[in-house]
């Protein structure tokens, strides 16, 4: 195409769910604003009991507090403007703003991956390494760790966005989701893309398979681990410890596998706006409730901060 002929592209149209009824989208906007404050609150709590109760002091809930910072941000990046285009119906986002939204969903996405990685090496040393885990998971090592976690979200991210958004832009800007993905905003593009499509699938296979791997591996030694301990009871803490992260990482890995690696012919825009809520805006608000219900070192921790709150003074065992 002539560069003449090329679309200089000021904002775009998230569709978001536009074609539903008004009364259906009046609906989502009040589900999704419940969904969000609880996400906001769980996140905040966990948060909050992992700073500032001595008994979440360890390792494995340093490593759930950056979940928990990260899970927030995932949702901030992608939550008030589709609450926004489902109640005001403003389906506009500035051009700088569909980058910034593209930039760091790839950052949040990269870093929630790496970290979910850690977090299983986490469960992995205190397992099979118990009398060594103070020393092999001191601050020192926690710091890189939690460092490690966070920055491959950055070149990913960096490279990706300014890559997509160079392309020249034509005909329609109505990107047909809730928010600025890569592949329904590549579809607005009108050059050759073949070179950051084959980059996209196999950045997207690497970020995703190598963390899975690791987790995969771990949880392997872990399994072993655990089938030599003699006691059923011994079995059971053990496993307790673990089941939290395993049920946190199945939910991601599952609903993001389903959203970006099904073949193209089963992968309609519509379903995977519904695939895409579920890591997006459902996953970040289960995470804090499942760690939660499950362990009752975070449920004592919550009992106890309540209750300072209120000004009780109780004993919890």
């Amino acid at each position: 195409m002539a560069e003449g002929n090329w679309t200089r592209v000021g904002e775009f149209m998230l569709m978001s769910f536009s074609s539903l009824p008004t009364e259906i989208q009046s609906l989502l906007f009040l589900i999704f604003l419940i969904i969000y404050l609880v996400t906001l609150l769980g996140n905040s709590l966990i948060i909050l009991v992992t700073l500032t109760d001595p008994m979440l002091h360890s390792p494995m809930y340093f490593f759930l507090r950056n979940l928990s910072f990260l899970e927030i941000g995932f949702n901030l990046v992608i939550v008030p403007k589709m609450l926004g285009t489902l109640l005001a119906r403003d389906t506009t986002i500035s051009f700088l703003g569909c980058a910034m939204q593209t930039y760091f969903f790839f950052f949040f996405g990269v870093a929630e991956c790496v970290l979910l990685a850690t977090m299983a090496y986490d469960r992995y040393v205190a397992i099979c390494n118990p009398l060594h885990y103070p020393v092999i998971m001191n601050q020192r090592t926690r710091a890189k760790l939690a460092v490690a976690s966070w920055f491959p979200g950055f070149p990913v991210a960096t490279v990706q966005t300014t890559w997509l958004f160079s392309f020249p832009f034509c005909g329609t800007n109505k990107v047909n989701h809730f928010f600025c993905d890569s592949p329904p905003v590549l579809r607005l593009v009108c050059a050759d893309t073949a070179m950051f499509e084959i980059y996209a699938i196999v950045g997207t296979v690497l970020v995703v398979m190598i963390p899975c791997l690791l987790i995969l591996c771990s949880y392997i030694r872990i399994a072993v681990a655990i089938l030599k301990i003699p006691s059923a009871k011994g079995k059971h803490k053990a496993f307790s410890t673990c089941s939290s992260h395993l049920l946190v990482v199945s939910l991601f890995y599952v609903s993001s596998s389903l959203t970006y690696f099904r073949p193209k012919s089963n992968n309609s825009p519509e379903s995977k706006k519904l695939l895409s809520l579920s890591y997006t805006v459902v996953t970040p608000m289960l995470n804090p409730i499942i760690y939660s219900l499950r362990n009752n070192e975070v449920k004592n921790a919550l009992g106890r901060t309540f209750h300072k709150a209120l000004g009780l003074r109780i004993c919890i065992p």
